[in-house]
């Protein structure tokens, strides 16, 4: 079975959703034959590289709250970061442009260690002190070898904005077209949707229900056809 997760490193439900689906994941009796794969949803596609704003300003000016309602939901957001065993920080984060990540995770995907770069850019950008966005390039390179890949293929990535750029806009197209105007946004067997940062029981249901209505193989077969199995191959009567 394959799970496809939209996703945003700026996300802080998707931070906590992948912590809940996984918990669902690990007690799933099916678990090993599970595929996942992250695919690319940017929340503020529009913004530069480069410009980078700390959060609460970010939350002030796109949902008009105050800066005391603002921080009152980075606070309920760290109480459940907590919940799930993730370290999150309430105060003194940043936001910016989340493209360049988006293609290195496609990167890491060729190299089968999409997961591993996807928790590390998470841990880093809602659970360190240092900045995910004002460092530049180097602090990318730094996570993406922290997570298996090779220095020198990431910075031939991020010097080419051309480099995987297209795999990241047919992910968002995809979105589109699945119906997907948030994230996270969970897809089983291109079956099921479940959208936001559910508890990890309606993950299991998910999991479970979608695993149960998994199309059986029909046969078409008359049963006059010869065949080889364990045992041998028929032998032509005629």
């Amino acid at each position: 079975m394959k799970v496809e997760i939209w996703s945003d490193i700026a996300c802080p439900w998707c931070y906590v959703g992948k912590a809940r689906f996984e918990k669902a994941l690990e007690a799933f009796p099916h678990r090993d034959q599970v595929e996942v794969v992250h695919r690319s949803f940017e929340l503020d596609p529009g913004r530069a590289k480069g410009d980078v704003q700390p959060v609460l300003a970010m939350l002030t000016k796109k949902y008009g709250m105050s800066e005391a309602q603002a921080q009152a939901g980075e606070e309920n957001l760290g109480a459940q970061a907590a919940a799930e065993g993730l370290d999150y920080r309430t105060r003194d984060r940043d936001h910016g442009n989340t493209f360049d990540m988006h293609r290195l995770l496609h990167l890491a995907k060729e190299h089968g260690r999409q997961d591993e770069l996807i928790q590390i850019l998470y841990r880093a950008n809602f659970a360190e002190e240092r900045s995910l966005f004002s460092e530049g390039d180097e602090r990318l390179v730094e996570l993406a070898v922290e997570a298996g890949l090779d220095a020198d293929a990431v910075r031939t990535v991020l010097a080419d904005p051309a480099r995987y750029a297209d795999e990241v806009r047919a992910d968002e197209r995809e979105a589109a077209e699945l119906g997907a105007n948030g994230v996270p946004f969970f897809v089983l067997d291109r079956a099921y949707g479940v959208s936001g940062a559910q508890p990890a029981e309606v993950f299991a249901q998910a999991l479970t229900q979608a695993w149960g209505d998994r199309s059986p193989l029909k046969l078409i077969d008359d049963g006059g056809a010869e065949a080889c199995g364990p045992d041998g191959c028929a032998v032509p009567q005629h």
